[in-house]
């Protein structure tokens, strides 16, 4: 197996000397900013991004639409879904050693101590004393580490500003000269980054995507596409439930959260994609939480079938309260009616900001009153009931958002269609992978698409799939490459160029930062050779990504 090791003596000790001298600022003139990179972003992969093109000496701009760094593994999802952590290195793993840092400080275990806590990890230990990282963590100590790294390089971010997705991007051919933010700033570079879960930038600039599933047919895949049939989680009515408002009625109507539209064919495309939620951190320590309280607009009929799921005698509640430090959790969804809430963001990726924010806030709507529901309504059974009424949501987190995380879940949005585009063949290890810049292993995951009512007259969801790869898997440069002819400066390793099952397991965080890395240290070399970045020379890409440690290859023995 292959065995990353960390040294005690980081990269950074290095780098930030030798930024001091070569690292050029962006130059700014009114409202007209130009820098060697943009990143447009604030999540993980643009943090790593924005990182590495300042450790190579380029002027960066962050221009991000969010006021908190990190994204996701900020924003409540601290049960880090790392797969092998062998495969991933560079300035992903470096972050997981900040985080490990951070908890060696005393100050940092404020409601419990360090013992308490144990080394309670997914699959195996959160922290690795020897490897010296840390994979769980808080919200709070994640963005400190994120912020650490941007202060550490004096990156220029621009915070809450948007892409002014109205107005056209000026092109030079097909290379983009600069984009305009809501606010009139305009922004140029050289090479342009969309590290977004949306993928505007990238949509704007003309490059082909892809929002929903493809049928199987497209890519000759198995497991893309509608897939009835396949329950291989425990997100599904395992018992079963009438959907109708008065049991056996059809004419009563649906109870709501249901959908009336036919499921479609196994193995057919569609633009359903799989379901967004919110990764709640939760405290169960007295002196540190919030209760859960009636959000503006509950209605109780909204969560009447959570409350058949029960009376069919599921008791699965706390199965994914995730335990991190100090007494909190990551609290994900789980079950057959939980905080994913299923069918209710088909039209967030290429939704108006405005219609988003509705989307968002309809989420986190649902997702509080269940909350509430679970908390005082009578046909949660008792014992249930009063296990979930020792937590709160943690006070310590998300001070300026009351205690709510700032980032919702987006598990799937645009896709791009690039230069290669990774599929089940490529993360099962069916075909060789050309041009590795990082490598995903994680399973095939996607959430629910849909809650439907199948031929018998039972509710039932669809569209949960995991499928676990044998082996770590790369991830291919022209996955984060649009075709040479639509955008030629521009890279894209959040919305990568994949099937819909195939980014079920790249998307994950510690992968988008390992992409985020390679895109920037591709940037670098595209400005340095004055080349587009479909025609960077990849054996200089994968001797500069091995030199800070990235790894490409995995080897089993």
């Amino acid at each position: 197996m292959h065995a990353y090791k960390y040294h005690k003596m980081t990269r950074f000790a290095f780098a930030l000397a030798l930024l001091l001298t070569q690292c050029s600022a962006p130059s700014t003139s009114d409202n007209h900013m130009t820098a060697d990179v943009v990143v447009y972003g604030g999540n993980s992969a643009a943090v790593i991004a924005a990182v590495r093109a300042a450790e190579l000496g380029h002027s960066v701009i962050m221009v991000s639409p969010d006021r908190h760094l990190g994204g996701l593994t900020s924003g409540g999802l601290g049960w880090t879904d790392t797969g092998n952590k062998a495969v991933i290195g560079g300035l992903a793993r470096e972050f997981y050693h900040r985080i490990f840092q951070k908890y060696q400080d005393d100050g940092n275990w404020a409601w419990q101590t360090k013992e308490q806590y144990g080394n309670r990890g997914q699959g195996t230990r959160a922290i690795d004393g020897e490897q010296r990282t840390m994979w769980i963590f808080e919200p709070h100590i994640a963005e400190e580490v994120y912020e650490d790294m941007i202060a550490e390089h004096d990156i220029k971010i621009m915070r809450e500003e948007y892409l002014d997705r109205s107005q056209a991007l000026t092109l030079d051919g097909r290379k983009i000269k600069q984009f305009t933010t809501l606010s009139g700033k305009v922004i140029s570079g050289s090479i342009y980054i969309d590290a977004t879960y949306e993928g505007d930038l990238m949509a704007l600039a003309g490059v082909d995507y892809h929002v929903g599933r493809e049928s199987n047919e497209v890519y000759g895949e198995n497991w893309n596409g509608v897939q009835k049939f396949v329950f291989q989680h425990r997100h599904f009515f395992k018992e079963p439930v009438d959907p109708y408002v008065v049991p056996g009625d059809p004419t009563s109507g649906l109870l709501p959260k249901i959908s009336a539209d036919p499921p479609g064919e196994n193995g057919t495309g569609d633009e359903r994609i799989q379901a967004y939620c919110f990764r709640m951190c939760l405290s169960d320590h007295p002196d540190n939480q919030v209760p859960f309280s009636m959000p503006e607009g509950y209605n109780r009929d909204d969560y009447a079938l959570m409350g058949r799921v029960f009376a069919s005698g599921w008791t699965e509640l706390f199965d994914k309260f995730d335990p991190m430090p100090n007494r909190k959790t990551d609290t994900n969804n789980h079950g057959p009616f939980s905080t994913d809430n299923i069918g209710m963001n088909y039209d967030y990726p290429e939704a108006t900001y405005e219609r988003r924010r509705a989307i968002i806030e309809e989420h986190e709507d649902y997702q509080k009153g269940l909350m509430y529901f679970l908390a005082t309504d009578k046909s949660v059974p008792t014992d249930l009931q009063k296990e979930f009424n020792r937590w709160g949501l943690a006070k310590d987190e998300f001070l300026d958002n009351e205690h709510w995380p700032h980032q919702i879940y987006v598990r799937e949005a645009r896709r791009m269609i690039g230069e290669y585009v990774m599929t089940e063949h490529d993360v099962l290890a069916k075909r060789p992978v050309p041009k590795s810049i990082g490598m995903g292993s994680y399973a095939m995951d996607s959430h629910n698409t849909q809650r439907f009512v199948t031929d018998e007259g039972l509710v039932q969801n669809e569209g949960d799939i995991g499928v676990r790869p044998d082996a770590p898997y790369s991830i291919s440069y022209g996955a984060i490459t649009p075709k040479k002819a639509q955008c030629a400066n521009l890279l894209v390793p959040v919305c990568v160029s994949s099937s819909h099952i195939a980014f079920g397991s790249i998307r994950m965080e510690p992968v988008f930062m390992i992409l985020g890395e390679s895109a920037a240290t591709a940037a670098h070399l595209a400005i340095e050779n004055n080349r587009d970045v479909q025609d960077v020379d990849y054996d200089l890409l994968s001797a500069k990504l091995l030199q800070a440690g990235q790894v490409l290859e995995y080897n089993r023995n």
